[in-house]
């Protein structure tokens, strides 16, 4: 089940390893910190923002 992520929350939200800005990926349901190469994943439209829960990306 895909759901929209609020905009405003996305504004507000940083990301907890560098401080810095996330991208949505509406395909995947997570948050993307391309400094820190990490995807956080959204369960039932709340984000999980424990690095231990989010998964490695690469790029």
């Amino acid at each position: 089940m895909n759901t929209e992520l609020d905009p405003r929350l996305l504004s507000l939200l940083v990301c907890p390893v560098t401080k810095g800005p996330l991208t949505y990926d509406r395909d995947t349901q997570e948050l993307i910190s391309p400094r820190a190469k990490l995807a956080f994943p959204i369960r039932d439209g709340i984000p999980i923002m424990l690095p231990e829960e989010a998964r490695q990306i690469e790029g």
